[in-house]
């Protein structure tokens, strides 16, 4: 499909200009950020967790602790997946029009565990991708005890939508004559020189898939 249903919960009302219900749009940002947020409903009350996700078409994959709250709570009940990617401060002549330039993401779905082997695997594989590429053949797969110690959760997309910002500011007309400076201030994501582990064995060099590390 190119575009996500819009249904009452992803609709967009608030600024519709900026809104986008395209599915490659919204999962190139699900694929850029490093870690999303999602709520769910605990104990009758609100809860919002962030954590590491993957996108595997179009179903969203999560790891944690068997006895997390988010695992238990979200198994065949509804969730909700926020993503923000920020991209600038963007600075008016006036307070009222100071903004920031990002894109998001608000992803409906229903959680499920997954049971069965072969796609559990497949999870942490595309996990440890999500994370850092080429990893997965480059460090000790889980484990027995792990692999019992952890579920993996998956959440189909029913609906999203993704709300981009990429203006400079819109201030009043009159206030284009005022003496203020107005703008854009980027904001860009970098990665540093990678460290060895004090305890590394000698001899062992960065991979070079780390060594330039980088979000596409």
């Amino acid at each position: 499909m190119n575009s996500y249903p819009i249904t009452k919960n992803s609709k967009i009302k608030r600024i519709a200009e900026k809104a986008t219900y395209d599915t490659e749009t919204i999962h190139q940002i699900i694929d850029e950020a490093l870690f999303c947020h999602i709520g769910i409903i605990h104990n009758d009350r609100p809860v919002v967790i962030p954590t590491i996700h993957a996108r595997m078409n179009d179903h969203l994959m999560f790891h944690g602790s068997n006895a997390s709250r988010l695992i238990k709570t979200s198994d065949q009940n509804d969730i909700c997946v926020t993503i923000t990617l920020l991209d600038g401060l963007v600075i008016g002549r006036s307070h009222f029009h100071h903004s920031m330039n990002y894109r998001s993401v608000v992803l409906f779905g229903k959680g499920e565990i997954i049971k069965d082997h072969e796609e559990r695997m497949d999870a942490f594989h595309a996990i440890s991708h999500h994370f850092a590429p080429g990893r997965w053949n480059d460090a000790r797969k889980p484990n027995e005890s792990e692999l019992k110690q952890t579920a993996i959760l998956k959440m189909k997309i029913d609906s999203a939508s993704a709300k981009i910002s990429n203006k400079f500011p819109t201030d009043e007309e009159e206030d284009y004559e005022l003496s203020y400076w107005a703008g854009i201030i980027p904001i860009n994501q970098s990665f540093g020189e990678p460290k060895d582990d004090p305890q590394l064995k000698k001899g062992i060099e960065v991979p070079e898939y780390l060594k330039n590390y980088c979000r596409d």
